[in-house]
């Protein structure tokens, strides 16, 4: 019974050492996933159009006229004011002061310094008044002139093509050396998108100009 024993055990150790290859076959990995889909990319967002102007700027609604037979200085401080109202494109309330102005009745040339304050805003310029015996001429001079932003913003809006928002440099109100041609820059957001910069110049008389920067 021992002999037997040593029989069954030696054949056990054989048939683990075997040569012989596995019945059952490991598995092999999965193929990589592939599609012929695109990949996604992001999409650039349209924007919505500004409305275009249809009308010329509207020139603002100046109160206060004195009357014909006002003194001669409440007359002129009047067409100083609103000169400065009408270039900066809204009425608002303005203040011109021209120390020596109750005498420019007198017969001859007056040459006075005048300063303006429009929305908050100072600026000077130069009075020169040639008063005759029953009549007066008067021009005020001025290197600066005041603007408003949303004037700005309505000339670079009608002249730039396809724009969604407009963005200028600017306080709301402004005044600006109207012989510094460097003038306002200003950012156009078109409808794809796309920033363009522009320049607006303003002129004496509160005319924009706006081109391409």
């Amino acid at each position: 019974m021992r002999i037997g024993v040593v029989l069954v055990v030696t054949a056990a150790v054989l048939a683990g050492c075997s040569d012989t290859p596995s019945a059952t076959p490991s598995p092999s990995p999965p193929p990589p996933l592939q599609s012929s889909a695109p990949i996604p990319t992001a999409s650039t967002p349209t924007l919505t159009p500004l409305p275009s102007p249809t009308k010329p700027w509207p020139t603002p609604r100046v109160t206060g006229t004195p009357a014909e037979d006002a003194p001669l200085a409440e007359r002129i401080r009047f067409a100083i004011a609103r000169q400065a109202q009408i270039a900066a494109g809204r009425a608002a309330e303005t203040t011109v002061a021209c120390p020596g102005i109750d005498d420019a009745e007198k017969p001859g040339r007056h040459e006075l310094t005048c300063k303006v304050t429009y929305a908050g805003k100072v600026y000077s310029g130069k009075l020169v008044v040639e008063a005759k015996q029953y009549s007066a001429t008067y021009k005020f001079t001025s290197q600066f002139v005041p603007i408003t932003r949303v004037k700005v913003v309505d000339a670079v809006q009608r002249t730039a093509p396809d724009a969604a928002q407009v963005t200028c440099t600017m306080e709301a109100v402004a005044v600006v050396n109207h012989a510094d041609q460097q003038g306002i820059a200003c950012d156009v957001t078109t409808t794809a998108n796309a920033v363009r910069p522009y320049k607006a110049v303003v002129s004496g008389d509160g005319r924009v100009l706006v081109a391409k920067a």
